[in-house]
């Protein structure tokens, strides 16, 4: 299990450098909050995907700040997750509002900040400063001697405080454990690797299910596909140059919102899949998905593909492989709900055990769930044993691989 400490530890900063650090501050926080105003709309889908928002933000932010890079993108970073935790909240009908920052403060991580046992080095807006940590005489027995000399820690992200009363500046150092290298080559001699799979259902309701029980909805973006339909028949039927101008404006305003929503669907998916520590995003195959999910048209089938290409080329920042499972001679022998209506819990498979849209019940083994959930876990299952397969044809037999889970994750078996 990893284990973090947060010291805080005062620092001595040299008058020269005071001003570059508290304008650093001031930047840092004006970001946070130019963040924050962008991801949080009263009337509209409030943005809680960190990668999809450093991609709309940074490059702007960037040129009109003097920050460096990596402060700038802790400051998108940590307004989007304060963001994040009050769409919960709200989800939960509880009173909340726009995060705001006004605490001085910013936060720094290892390529921002350089450690060492007896002082720091910060970025600034006028480049680096040093500043000495101020410690008792004796520092025996004291969180100090554990965390600063000590061999078991490491430095992590951390966060530079000023006190204006006191006017002092503060580091509140973070620590992970570093684990014991005997230790880890024996737990590795003794498992042998695996990889973990997110499975990934498409659908018309939900847009995309999870195999760890994360749902994306489809309802904005066929609400808007409506509208969009509506205003371009309005337009058609004007007839006029004006109305053709304007429909060709409307159009590619609607392409470009889809595509907008979709990079933050994308982004989420893979965030899902590195919060599980998951090295496999598996999708059903796209090529007969309009005869699979139903009520589907070619607008959700563009949908399906352009989802497809983000997650495939996102997820590769991260090493993590998308795969889409193509549909076996065997398979192509179950009926055409095969993913839908295949039991996740025991593998029975029959059209009863999805008597609507929205529900599973297996006929067999009474397993009961939602039923784009229990596809997607089918999705993940799949991909799992076709892995195994590869390894064991590969002569990597042996190697486990897992399905991500809400409640953890399940070893599959061929």
């Amino acid at each position: 299990m990893e284990v973090r400490r947060t010291l805080p530890v005062k620092l001595l900063v040299a008058d020269s450098d005071r001003d570059a650090l508290l304008e650093t501050i001031a930047q840092y926080k004006h970001i946070a909050n130019k963040t924050s105003d962008h991801c949080w709309n009263e009337n509209d889908y409030k943005q809680t995907a960190k990668y999809a928002v450093k991609d709309e933000l940074y490059h702007d932010l960037k040129a009109d700040h003097d920050l460096t890079a990596n402060l700038v993108q802790q400051a998108i970073f940590q307004a989007v997750e304060a963001v994040k935790a009050g769409v919960e909240r709200l989800e939960k009908n509880e009173d909340t509002s726009q995060p705001e920052f006004t605490a001085d403060t910013a936060r720094y991580d290892k390529r921002a900040a350089t450690f060492h046992t007896d002082h720091v080095s910060l970025s600034t807006v006028d480049g680096r400063i040093e500043a000495d940590y101020v410690l008792p005489e004796n520092e025996t027995d004291t969180p100090f001697e554990t965390y600063l000399d000590g061999e078991e820690w490491e430095f992590r992200t951390s966060t530079l405080h000023y006190k204006p009363f006191e006017d002092e500046f503060w580091l509140h150092i973070g620590f992970k454990r570093i684990e014991d290298d005997t230790d880890s080559e024996q737990a590795d001699a003794d498992v042998p690797e695996n990889r973990t799979v997110l499975g990934i259902d498409l659908g018309v309701e939900n847009l995309a299910v999870a195999s760890t029980g994360r749902f994306w909805t489809g309802d904005e973006l066929d609400h808007w596909h409506r509208e969009f339909q509506q205003r371009r028949g309005d337009l058609q039927q004007t007839g006029t140059q004006e109305a053709h101008r304007t429909l060709q404006r409307v159009s590619k305003h609607e392409t470009a919102y889809y595509k907008q929503y979709l990079h933050i669907v994308a982004t989420e998916i893979v965030e899902e899949a590195v919060e599980h520590d998951c090295s496999v995003i598996a999708f059903e195959d796209l090529t007969d998905i309009r005869k699979r999910a139903r009520g589907a048209t070619w607008h959700h089938r563009w949908r399906f593909n352009r989802l497809y290409e983000y997650v495939e080329y996102k997820a590769n920042t991260y090493g993590i492989d998308v795969e889409e499972l193509e549909r076996s001679p065997q398979a192509k022998m179950v009926p055409a709900y095969y993913t839908s209506q295949r039991c996740s819990s025991c593998g029975f498979t029959h059209e009863d055990n999805r008597p609507t849209q929205e529900t599973f019940v297996c006929q067999k083994c009474g397993y009961e769930n939602h039923a784009d959930y229990n596809a997607a876990k089918n999705v993940a299952v799949r991909c799992c044993r076709r892995l195994l397969r590869r390894n064991q044809n590969g002569g990597d037999g042996g190697a486990s691989v897992n399905i991500a889970l809400n409640g953890g994750t399940m070893t599959v078996n061929v």
